[in-house]
């Protein structure tokens, strides 16, 4: 008679010997559901990467809503990737503009879309596609871009997109080309995104965004912000694990100082990333510049000290706003940044702290709305005439000539830049060779304005001097030359 299990001495002494269960893959997937739908670990298969076929891949992704297109169908959306379809270009390779429909597949909604090519030769490869393909096919949220489908055939790797009308936040914030965004909607933006890494970091399974940056955030045409560009993205940290050890990757301006360190990645090396954002778009400038003088190249260093002090935050803020912003909200948000950019990890607040904050922002009504007078400069007959009009902010859309509020905007930017430039191009010319060398001399001497100053007034003075002495000298030699000839001596 065979023994049964239960039997075993390690069941009849409690304790000795018992060997812990380990869950089966279909437990395991049950704890990890998500929307309905049971999200499979990036780490799971990223060991067999390179080996993964299109029909394991699509066996992966049961469930996820993501249609597999072929290459043939992608041509024919994008017309063979013409070039009057092209987009731009990142580091994952060039992206298209296309659109499908139910002729395409049945039940597909009619959208355009943005197809993005993997580049052989880009910096990003085939593990960062399939990681773009895992988290987007499993994770939906308002504030994540949503991948419609893919393309796996031969050496060919292609993502299909929700098409965004408004193009990355970078554009709008650094592209000459580009309007100005007012106060309200770089607020937005900033809260949404948020939103989109509270999702990543509070999900059942919590992952690691590792790229945040301006040009991964896609804008739909209501100025809404959407998390892109997935393929640097990583589970984060499970059971006792306080972090992810990692390769270190990303953008320079942007990474967490300890990330860059050691290599140790958290949700608040994240944090790290959204406090340069949001700091870009308090003060419209680039992380990194190289074109600024040296103390000014980097974002943070520039601008730390003025984040907690309200007397200086005016100094930093974007003047392409024109002081059309909230003091008390520019104060907070400057606040929430100034925390954000910490350099101990812990004293950086959770993505759900940054939201909680910075959501009661958008209530705040005291953005100036007083009426803003222009001049217009208009030449009849040879005569300048200046005609005065009065606009009303830029939230009521129109001024009372029914000019829309961003084209008076970009007038006026202009006139004020031709008056300075008509009334006091003059100032310039009454500046002399001698005055420009002492400026010079004296602000290369000394970095203090009080000893500038000094020296300024100084160095004209012995300038003063040596002029005096070699006019004396010259005009002597004159009158000597004019009384020899006259008495010819020579």
């Amino acid at each position: 008679m065979k023994v049964s299990k239960k039997f075993s001495w390690r069941y009849l002494i409690p304790g000795c010997g018992r060997i812990k269960e380990t869950p089966t893959p279909q437990k395991e997937k049950q704890v990890t559901k998500t929307n309905s739908f049971l999200r499979i670990s990036f780490s799971d298969i990223t060991n067999s990467a390179s080996t993964l076929s299109p029909e394991d891949l699509s066996m992966s992704l049961i469930g996820s809503n993501l249609c597999a297109f072929t290459l043939a169908e992608l041509r024919s959306v994008t017309h063979n990737f013409s070039s009057s379809n092209f987009i731009g270009e990142g580091g994952f390779g060039p992206v298209y503009k296309g659109f499908v429909d139910e002729k395409l597949r049945s039940g597909l909604k009619a959208q355009p879309v943005a197809v993005k090519l993997l580049d052989l030769d880009g910096l990003q490869g085939h593990k960062e596609w399939l990681a773009e393909v895992f988290f987007l096919g499993q994770l939906s949220h308002p504030h994540l871009v949503k991948l419609i489908g893919y393309c796996y055939e031969n050496q060919h790797r292609l993502l299909v997109y929700e098409f965004m009308t408004r193009g990355s936040l970078e554009n709008h914030l650094f592209k000459k080309y580009f309007t100005s965004l007012p106060w309200m909607t770089r607020l937005k933006i900033a809260v949404g995104a948020a939103k989109g890494l509270q999702f990543l970091h509070e999900t059942d399974k919590p992952v690691i965004y590792r790229d945040f940056k301006a040009s991964n955030i896609l804008l739909d045409s209501d100025y809404e912000a959407k998390l892109s560009d997935f393929g640097l993205a990583k589970d984060g940290p499970e059971g006792d694990d306080t972090h992810v050890t990692t390769r270190v990757m990303g953008t320079h301006g942007y990474a967490a100082p300890e990330y860059i360190m050691t290599g140790h990645l958290t949700a608040r090396s994240d944090v790290y990333s959204f406090g340069v954002v949001l700091l870009e778009l308090l003060t419209g400038r680039r992380s990194v510049d190289k074109t600024r003088p040296n103390r000014e190249q980097n974002l943070v260093e520039w601008a730390r000290s003025c984040l907690n002090d309200p007397r200086k935050l005016d100094r930093i803020m974007d003047p392409s706003m024109e002081g059309q912003y909230s003091a008390k909200g520019a104060q907070k948000a400057a606040a929430i940044a100034y925390q954000c950019l910490s350099h101990n990890p812990k004293s950086r607040p959770q993505m759900s702290t940054i939201v909680e904050t910075l959501e009661p922002l958008l209530d705040l009504k005291d953005v100036p709305s007083g009426p803003f007078v222009f001049t217009v400069v208009a030449v009849e007959n040879g005569e300048v005439e200046n005609k005065k009009g009065v606009v009303k902010a830029a939230e009521e859309g129109k001024g009372e000539d029914g000019v829309k509020s961003e084209d008076v905007k970009e007038r006026r930017r202009y006139e004020h830049h031709h008056h300075h430039h008509h009334h006091h191009r003059h100032r310039h010319r009454r500046h002399s060779t001698r005055s420009r060398f002492i400026r010079r001399l004296a602000l290369t001497r000394s970095g203090s304005r009080r000893r500038t100053v000094w020296r300024e007034s100084r160095l004209k003075r012995l300038y003063g001097k040596f002029r005096n002495c070699t006019f004396n000298f010259f005009f002597f030699l004159k009158c000597f030359w004019r009384e020899t000839h006259s008495f010819g001596w020579v």
